[in-house]
């Protein structure tokens, strides 16, 4: 308890009464801004592949299917506590970001909202719910929609969203004037990506938005956070963070450009883009 004092964990006295930190309280299985599940994603199945990192820089393959036998998109559906523990961290790590999201653009110009890869959807109920005009689909895997169904039910959206399973590298589904991927683009490779993002084109409206969030790599130095963030879809997976320059490289080869991105008071941005 004293190691965990000394890293900000706890908190302590001169009669060694221990106490919570900040830190330590967002440890906890409950309350908003708990970030439990993401430790328990990151210090399970990440630990392990870390520690094969040396296979990832000398192959270029993620050390995650070296240790697992198979990728990190499969592994969840072999392993139900995995996945259980790995939506509730993207959801608890949703309600923190959907907040400077919300702060930053204003989701009210649109009529309906396709969230494409968004998990239980804690993403596009906090804009529903911050915009009642707006109707919203969520789009992910059929065995992450099952289990989201449900959370579609609360009576506040009134029946404003669906859900709808399918594989984002098929289809994904038509007539939203904007799809929003968070966090998406970054899980896979150029060829995947193009794949993404051709499918949101195809199916949005004529004058419809693609509304990546994603962080930025900056083009020289001074990005710890990102860096590691990129070393670590090299380690889990065939992804990477891109700079500005490359994400407009890739939505150009898939028939969008960039109009504008908006930063926000969280590590990502939002990245509008345009049929070209």
């Amino acid at each position: 308890m004293r190691v965990l004092a000394s890293l900000g964990v706890f908190a302590t006295d001169d009669n060694y009464t221990f106490g919570l930190t900040p830190i330590g309280a967002s440890l906890q299985s409950t309350g908003f801004g708990s970030m439990r599940s993401m430790v328990l994603t990151l210090g399970e199945e990440h630990y392990q592949a870390w520690g094969e990192l040396l296979h990832s820089i000398c192959s270029g393959e993620p050390a995650f299917d070296h240790v697992y036998g198979t990728d990190l998109f499969t592994y969840p559906g072999r392993n139900p506590r995995a996945r259980m523990t790995f939506n509730d961290a993207m959801m608890d790590v949703t309600s923190l970001v959907s907040i400077a999201l919300l702060g930053s653009c204003d989701f009210s110009e649109f009529s309906k909202i396709v969230e494409v890869g968004g998990g239980y959807g804690s993403l596009i109920k906090a804009i529903l719910m911050a915009n009642p005009t707006v109707c919203g689909v969520l789009f992910d895997a059929p065995q992450i929609i099952e289990s989201a169904g449900a959370y579609f039910s609360s009576p506040e959206l009134n029946g404003r969203c669906q859900a709808i399973g399918g594989n984002v590298l098929d289809f994904v589904p038509d007539g939203g004037d904007a799809y929003i991927l968070k966090n998406v683009i970054h899980d896979w490779d150029d060829d995947h990506s193009l794949a993404i993002l051709r499918n949101c084109r195809r199916a949005m409206v004529e004058k419809g938005k693609v509304l990546l969030v994603e962080m930025l790599m900056p083009l020289k130095g001074g990005a710890a956070f990102e860096s590691l963030m990129d070393l670590n879809m090299l380690v889990i997976s065939t992804g990477r963070e891109r700079s500005e320059p490359e994400y407009r490289e890739l939505l150009d080869a898939a028939g969008l450009r960039i109009t504008k991105i908006v930063p926000t008071l969280s590590p990502f941005g939002i990245i509008e883009a345009a049929r070209s």
